[in-house]
């Protein structure tokens, strides 16, 4: 046995035997996603020891005070921003108490009344709080900006003496400080939008159901996207059977954009119409209808709502676009210094990734508490580091990752926070965790078509092309306006899929094809017999790269199957590549 001076931490999950009668599987993955994604990576962070977990508590020892106050700190934080959408009867939120004192070792367990005494004070913690005893509060008080509430003396089960008790806040601050903004914290003036209910066109009140039905549908889905700011329901259906002016509506609840539209049912069809307005000027932005067969009236609801949760934020985005470009570069809020970064990022040039490096970097000096900046400063950051744009690549891959992690602790639902994680450990080929996150960014929001086109991506890599060029069209399909690399992505999984002739067809599609796109398409004349055509596009390769090294190009794929890997060697070979030696020591890590 081992006798120390230790900080311990208790938590422990409120009403898990609720949630566990309710949905007992569900309430299993999601502890265990929380698990993965926060409280885990937490500990490690502050440098604690996991000791030992029950069903649903766990117990922690920290060498430091202040690593446990820590680390309690951004487990609470982060949880509340988690359940912000989660209904409360489904909530996952834990207690914690933590206690300094002297804790027995023995055998990968701790003993002892320092252990006692946390798991005691635990339970006197509230729902989503922190309780802590005084030999901790002492300790902390100076060196961590959080609110301390002295709870006086208490008595404990199986404690002789009455424990002077605190209740740790989590309103202060939990990230490390931002560098100082350039200019003063301004409002994200993220575009607003409402959805006005459906008209029933029908005369057929079963279709008043599919109409309301509908525009909920709509409304939840466009709340996914954490780039709109979506009016409530509420708000909306009290426009329900009443004419609407336009302004008016958009004046009083505060929308920049009004959607709406109509069901009706013509023998057994239905008709959707919808339109998006600009409310402020009183103009058509965009209209579709959707025509359908009525054997599943809840398929065609699921379809309509995704199709046109899809479509509606790539329109506002290219209404935003247009009056970006009115608008003074020094008069930007953070949300239009991250639209117009996304706008240059799209257009994958050096020059266009320098000018969203400068935007992305005043978003996030305008609002440092803008997750979704962070995470696409990520992304641009990124996309230097893939392309070779930056001087100092470790340098600016330990950037990319601090931003990933300030996005995450700042959002853990937003889509795209999990999305950039998820292609940024595809670059660094842990694969394993790129699916993770990948997933996870599909399940927050399944019909954003950049979520999409990189879910077929990863089919690729992981030898499963055929699932991935289903992907991409669907990618396709949900953003009829996308970025023109979506047709790369669809090149490159037919090409694994050994689809030469559509492979070279998705290429041609790009205006200017780079040195990765040159060798790829060389690659499939190359399979087909077309020396010809392979060699000129083998030569287009070594103009634009004149240090074309085959091993090196090999080294940068992702492929888990070592036979995906060998194709694009031989393919490139045939084409007349020289080397490919090391193609088989080239494969992704799991």
């Amino acid at each position: 046995m081992e006798q120390r001076l230790a900080a311990v931490l208790a938590a422990d999950m409120a009403g898990y035997s609720r949630l566990m009668e309710a949905d007992e599987a569900g309430t299993i993955a999601r502890l265990r996603t929380h698990r993965i994604e926060l409280i885990d990576p937490a500990i490690a962070k502050n440098k604690g020891h996991l000791i030992k977990t029950t069903g649903d508590g766990i117990l922690v020892e920290f060498q430091s005070v202040t690593d446990a106050v820590k680390c309690a700190v951004e487990i609470q934080s982060r949880m509340k921003r988690r359940n912000a959408d989660v209904a409360q009867d489904r909530r996952i939120e834990f207690r914690i108490g933590i206690n300094l004192g002297d804790i027995i070792f023995e055998e990968d367990d701790i003993f002892g009344d320092g252990v006692n005494i946390a798991a005691r004070i635990e339970q006197l913690a509230d729902v989503g709080g922190i309780c802590v005893t005084a030999a901790v509060a002492t300790q902390v008080a100076d060196r961590i900006d959080v609110p301390i509430e002295d709870l006086g003396e208490k008595m404990l089960k199986n404690i002789s003496r009455p424990i002077h008790l605190f209740r740790v806040g989590i309103e202060g601050p939990v990230l490390p400080p931002f560098p100082e903004a350039t200019d003063a914290p301004r409002a994200i003036s993220k575009p607003s939008i409402v959805v006005l209910p459906f008209d029933n066109m029908s005369g057929d009140p079963d279709q008043e159901f599919f109409a309301d039905g509908l525009t909920e549908d709509i409304i939840t889905e466009l709340s996914r996207r954490h780039e709109l700011f979506v009016i409530s329901r509420n708000s909306s259906f009290v426009y329900k059977n009443q004419p609407v002016n336009v302004r008016e509506v958009a004046e009083k609840l505060g929308a920049q954009y009004l959607v709406e539209g109509s069901v009706r049912k013509i023998g057994d069809r239905v008709r959707v119409t919808v339109q998006l307005i600009d409310a402020v000027n009183d103009a058509h932005i965009w209209a579709d209808k959707y025509d359908r067969r009525l054997d599943d009236i809840f398929a065609i609801q699921d379809e309509v709502t995704a199709a046109i949760a899809a479509t509606l934020p790539g329109r506002v985005e290219a209404a935003q676009r247009d009056l970006l470009a009115r608008t003074k570069p020094a008069n930007m809020a953070a949300y239009e210094c991250a639209l117009a970064a996304k706008v240059l990022h799209h257009r994958s040039t050096v020059a266009d990734n320098e000018q969203a490096q400068a935007l992305i970097h005043r978003a996030v000096a305008l609002d440092p508490g803008y997750a979704h900046a962070h995470a696409w400063r990520a992304c641009i950051l990124g996309q230097a580091w893939v392309h070779g744009w930056c001087e100092d690549k470790d340098a600016v891959w330990a950037e990319i990752v601090a931003e990933l992690d300030r996005a995450l602790a700042l959002d853990d639902n937003d889509a795209d926070v999990h999305r950039i994680l998820a292609a940024v450990n595809v670059n660094n080929n842990a694969l394993t965790t790129a699916r993770y996150h990948q997933e996870r960014a599909l399940s927050l929001n399944p019909n954003y078509d950049l979520v999409v086109v990189q879910q077929g991506e990863l089919l690729t890599w992981l030898g499963r092309p055929e699932e991935g060029v289903e992907w991409i069209r669907k990618a396709m399909q949900l953003n009829p306006h996308h970025p023109e690399r979506f047709w790369s992505h669809l090149g490159k999984a037919r090409f694994a899929a050994r689809q030469y002739g559509e492979a070279i067809e998705a290429f041609m599609h790009l205006s200017v094809l780079d040195h990765v796109q040159h060798a790829f398409v060389a690659a499939c004349y190359g399979w087909l017999g077309d020396d010809i055509a392979a060699h000129a596009h083998m030569e287009k390769v070594r103009t634009l790269a004149p240090d074309f090294d085959l091993d090196a190009f090999l080294a940068t794929q992702h492929y888990v199957q070592e036979s995906d890997l060998q194709h694009l060697s031989e393919g490139l070979v045939k084409a007349g590549a020289k080397g490919g030696s090391a193609a088989a020591n080239g494969i992704a890590a799991q």
